[in-house]
């Protein structure tokens, strides 16, 4: 196999590249932050795959690395400046064959909207309050086809349609505020959806509805993956929402996976005590609940002073599990528990099978 592409390589520089074998493929994945305080590590080595048709879900706390990670993807780093410093960024992002880091910013900008889209999570804020819903549609579509005025308006009329908006024919003339949060969204996913993106991103795409809207935005989603064949990254701390949608989970937490595999594997097997935190703090709705929810305790690391060892050691009951405080002197790596399923932890399989089942899964 040979090298991967350098850290820090000038854009447009020719690379030693391995091929990618999945249509996403994220390699060791870096976005650094330089501030007055410090480094800020917001993605520290992230990797992963995934596959047309296939749906990922990216989960953990707020400050995880969640939504950084998204905007990496979208080529949204390079472009701004953190004061007088740029994020710096390294790894590889491969889409479709096709190296994203490496490539000119102008090509990035003609894949993005057409070969990949974002869900933003706050849709009154994505959406630009001076131009109606339809306008900045058309635009979208406009700029990635050459098609006339009437034509694009006749497209943003079918996908406000095809999102659920009723009498879409008006509502294309309305404004972002004339919308409820829920119509917000569907105009967003329509925005988002209008050239037939190969990769969607949905970067917390229920936050703030209500939970009939929720289910009704996730369906949405589900349904639209299925007509479009897209790839689908969603990005959010709510594990229900992962459920619903996932094929694959990954756990973030202080800006790297700690666990990642198939949605069964994580929710019914799951090899991580911070997945573990994750699920004791979730409600389950097919059962009678007898106990209060268990939350994760403590706060999530500083992504300046990450702490040393395992990241989640501080907050870990079984912290003291392994022997020589390995947990706070060495970083522990993801190793394979199972078919496609990886976790980062220094306790053995064995201990980790019998906390889960004789501690953990009794009391979720």
């Amino acid at each position: 196999m040979t090298e991967l592409h350098k850290t820090g390589a000038a854009v447009g520089e020719p690379v030693a590249t391995a091929t990618p074998t999945a249509f996403l493929e994220v390699r060791d994945l870096k976005v650094h932050f330089p501030t007055d305080d410090g480094l800020v590590k917001s993605v520290d080595g992230l990797s992963f795959q995934l596959e047309k048709g296939k749906t990922l879900g990216i989960v953990g706390e707020s400050g995880s690395g969640k939504s950084v990670t998204s905007l990496g993807i979208m080529g949204l780093h390079t472009a701004g400046q953190y004061g007088k410093r740029k994020a710096q960024i390294s790894g590889e992002i491969w889409l479709d064959g096709r190296e994203l880091l490496s490539a000119d910013p102008r090509e990035v900008r003609r894949l993005r909207g057409r070969e990949m889209a974002m869900i933003f999570q706050d849709p009154l804020s994505a959406l630009h309050p001076y131009y109606t819903i339809g306008t900045q549609i058309v635009e979208a579509y406009r700029i990635h086809h050459d098609v006339d005025k009437k034509t694009a308006r006749r497209r943003a009329i079918e996908m406000l349609d095809r999102v659920g908006i009723p009498q879409p024919d008006k509502r294309v003339d309305n404004y972002p505020h004339e919308f409820s949060g829920g119509m917000r969204q569907r105009a967003m996913i329509a925005m988002s959806l209008v050239n037939n993106p190969e990769l969607l991103i949905a970067d917390e795409p229920t936050t703030a509805l209500d939970v009939t809207v929720q289910a009704q935005i996730l369906d949405l989603i589900r349904d639209l993956q299925k007509e479009f064949g897209s790839a689908v990254i969603v990005i959010t701390h709510d594990l229900g929402v992962v459920a619903e949608l996932a094929d694959d989970i990954l756990v973030m937490y202080g800006g790297r996976c700690v666990e990642r595999g198939p949605a069964e594997k994580v929710f019914y097997e799951p090899r991580h005590p911070y997945t573990w935190g994750l699920l004791g703090s979730m409600p389950r709705l097919d059962r009678e609940q007898q106990d209060r929810l268990i939350p994760v305790k403590g706060s999530p690391p500083s992504l300046i002073n990450v702490p040393s060892g395992c990241a989640f050691n501080p907050r870990c009951p079984y912290a003291d599990v392994p022997k020589d405080n390995v947990t706070r002197t060495v970083r522990p790596e993801l190793t394979e528990v199972g078919g496609r399923h990886w976790a980062a932890c220094h306790m053995t399989q064995e201990q980790r099978e019998r906390i889960w089942t004789e501690e953990i899964a009794p009391k979720l």
